[in-house]
């Protein structure tokens, strides 16, 4: 008898696991997010929805003792699908805060779409738990919502900010994006329109490749980036006035923050990290081998980063 090399034996297993779902019209990327969501209630976090005072709804995870630390999310996702595996260990020393943005998941605002309406709701969400200093870090489009909160340094232990420029992204680095993933406006990459555009975005965050059946691609665009489109656009075209705002308000009195960047990032590159932390006189961590998705691509490199910087 002929035996299969385990390797063999699993790829297929993967495959006809695969193929069962598109058989059945099953939803793998919804069953996947439900999953994600049981290991978390296992490991004792909470899933908590948070009235805004301006209308609204903020969803947010909380979960374990000690410190609060406040982890915010990228562009396109939610707290699980980008900080589940840090989540799951930091909770044993920190009281983990993790909120969807608004407009993002199941959280969403009456306000406009801008910085000011994100960093407003985490501070209620903060109000509400009568956490009045936390440590904060966030990632890419939570990046800025980050800088936007050591704004209020007073209310800030320390800051962690990953692969976010802050107020240093200038035009011709946005054109220079641009260029390198063929669209006209940073938007069109970043509010996919189909499919085919999560291919795109994906293919730029991370450093390897993600391969998926088509249906998966659809099924991801469907749930991440169909739901609040015009709000999303209107995050991103917010930014270059956010930019200039948070860019007048004097580093001096910024808190302590580290900085976290793949040496390999597409969306914002390594010398964007290396400008920010020379502006804001801030340790910035290089990790090889690693693109834009660094909480999703280094979990166990970032928790570790974490712990030791927050410690």
């Amino acid at each position: 008898m002929t035996r299969l090399p385990k390797f063999n034996l699993y790829r297929q297993l993967l495959v006809l696991f695969i193929l069962l779902f598109a058989i059945t019209g099953c939803e793998i990327v919804g069953w996947k997010a439900e999953q994600d969501k049981q290991s978390l209630e296992e490991a004792g976090y909470s899933e908590q929805y948070f009235p805004l005072a301006d209308g609204g709804v903020m969803k947010y995870w909380v979960g374990g003792t000690g410190k609060p630390l406040l982890l915010i999310h990228g562009f396109g996702g939610t707290a699980i699908s980008t900080w589940k595996k840090e989540m799951l260990e930091l909770n044993k020393d920190y009281m983990v805060i993790a909120p969807d943005l608004a407009w993002f998941g199941d959280s969403y605002s009456h306000s406009t779409p801008n910085l000011t309406t994100q960093t407003n709701a985490i501070w209620q969400i903060l109000d509400s738990l009568k956490i009045d200093k936390v440590n904060v870090a966030g990632i890419s489009y939570g990046g800025f919502v980050t800088y936007s909160m050591m704004m209020t340094p007073e209310r800030i232990d320390k800051s962690v900010i990953i692969a976010s420029p802050g107020p240093l992204f200038n035009d011709d680095d946005l054109a220079q994006l641009c260029i390198r993933a063929n669209v006209d406006k940073p938007e069109e990459l970043f509010v996919p329109q189909n499919s085919l555009g999560v291919r795109r975005l994906f293919d730029h965050v991370f450093y390897e490749k993600k391969r998926m059946p088509d249906f998966i691609a659809d099924q991801i665009y469907q749930s991440y980036f169909a739901p609040w489109q015009n709000e999303k656009i209107a995050l991103i075209q917010s930014l270059v006035n956010d930019r200039e705002r948070i860019n007048q308000y004097p580093v001096a009195n910024l808190p302590p923050s580290m900085l976290i960047w793949g040496d390999n990032d597409q969306i914002f590159p390594l010398k964007n990290g290396i400008e920010l932390s020379e502006h804001i006189n801030s340790s910035i961590v290089v990790i090889p081998e690693t693109g834009h998705g660094v909480t999703n691509e280094q979990p166990e490199l970032v928790t570790r980063l974490l712990k030791s910087f927050l410690s």
